[in-house]
């Protein structure tokens, strides 16, 4: 092996590592979110649920915010690859409100804390300017699956997301989760309008 192989070997170990480690202190502070509020991420904290150095918060995020917004991004993205799994499921439109009210099931039911964590994080963006973007970016995501990236009306595409939140808000709020069986009915009214713009 020549040394521009060695070179190259350990630079893509030390990327792979630096990545790993960036990931774990995202997942490490939507856990503290989750668990204990916004209030509780500090350097400290974040650091020791993540089992890394307190220094490394600095060297990956350009300070608190930094990090917060890059966890509200990963929680997007992860709904993004979420969404994309479902889109290969659904073969008529019909089929969306069912789909729908099994991924927010899931989210209320099997990832409810992290679904708290987002929502924190989520709500926190009315009050941190740095954060409105990142909170912004899931509605464009599913506003983009609407119509098969061909949109419809704005106002009533904002309601439908609007009313999902809500619905969400709801879920996490009751003392038993909903189950799909009882979101799909709620689902199937909602998305009427973006049946009819389909047509």
């Amino acid at each position: 092996m020549t040394a521009a192989h060695r070179e190259n070997d350990s630079t893509d170990g030390r990327r792979v590592k630096g990545e790993r480690r960036r990931r774990a202190i995202i997942d490490a502070t939507l856990r503290v979110v989750a668990r204990d509020g916004v209030a509780a991420v500090s350097h400290r904290n974040i650091a020791r649920e993540a089992g890394v150095p307190p220094a490394s918060i600095a060297y990956y995020f350009a300070g608190i915010d930094g990090l917060l917004v890059a966890t509200l991004l990963e929680s997007c993205e992860t709904m993004l690859v979420e969404m994309d799994l479902l889109r290969e499921r659904i073969h008529e439109n019909s089929e969306w409100p069912r789909a729908i009210a099994e991924l927010l099931a899931g989210m209320v039911r099997e990832h409810r804390e992290r679904t708290i964590g987002e929502y924190e994080l989520y709500l926190l963006a009315a009050r941190r300017p740095a954060l409105r973007p990142a909170a912004r970016r899931w509605i464009e995501i599913a506003t983009g699956l609407v119509n098969h990236g061909a949109g419809g009306d704005p106002a009533v595409i904002r309601a439908l997301f609007a009313a999902i939140d809500g619905l969400l808000m709801q879920a996490l709020i009751a003392d038993e989760p909903p189950t799909a069986e009882e979101l799909e009915p709620a689902l199937r009214f909602l998305m009427q309008p973006v049946d009819y713009l389909r047509k």
